[in-house]
């Protein structure tokens, strides 16, 4: 993949990582997919947990937030759009991911998908990359944003012009 928009951060507990997810989120709407990729562990469904969560919370609502690791997708109604969480982690043929119905929701929903090279060719080339690495320190991640399509761009700079500590 060539990276014509990138951005580093780095969250030092997993509260700056769910203000970084959160402020991510209320930039999205339907048609973005953001992939989320690293090792067990790094945080990625920390980060989609807290993303769906602020979603919901703008409308007045709470819900649960379970990994959808055995389930494979879990939705969220926002009134308008939908976000589909999905955890492609047990997914045995990037086939299946059609079977699921994501090639549709990243045209139509707000897509948070967590083991994206799972998809194989179906993974979608405008989405925004999100690598998530833990540091020596047990709560430090580093966070590392990549895409190609020029909608990102405006995101990013968002992303890196607001405070990494959470206010």
């Amino acid at each position: 993949m060539t990276c014509d928009y990138a951005l580093r951060l780095t969250s030092h507990a997993p509260e700056d990582t769910a203000a970084i997810a959160a402020r991510l989120g209320a930039g999205l709407g339907a048609g973005d997919v953001v992939l989320l990729s690293g090792p067990v562990g790094a945080g990625k469904s920390l980060f989609a947990r807290a993303l769906i969560q602020a979603r919901l919370a703008e409308l007045g609502r709470y819900e649960d937030v379970p990994s959808p690791s055995f389930t494979l997708v879990q939705t969220y109604d926002l009134d308008r759009v939908e976000i589909w969480h999905a955890d492609l982690y047990r997914l045995a043929d990037p086939h299946d991911a059609l079977e699921l119905g994501l090639d549709q929701a990243f045209e139509d929903a707000i897509c948070l998908v967590e083991w994206p090279e799972r998809l194989g060719a179906f993974c979608p080339a405008s989405g925004l990359h999100v690598t998530l690495e833990p540091a020596a320190d047990e709560d430090t991640r580093s966070l590392r944003f990549s895409a190609t399509d020029p909608r990102w761009g405006d995101v990013l700079r968002m992303l890196a012009d607001a405070p990494t500590r959470p206010a």
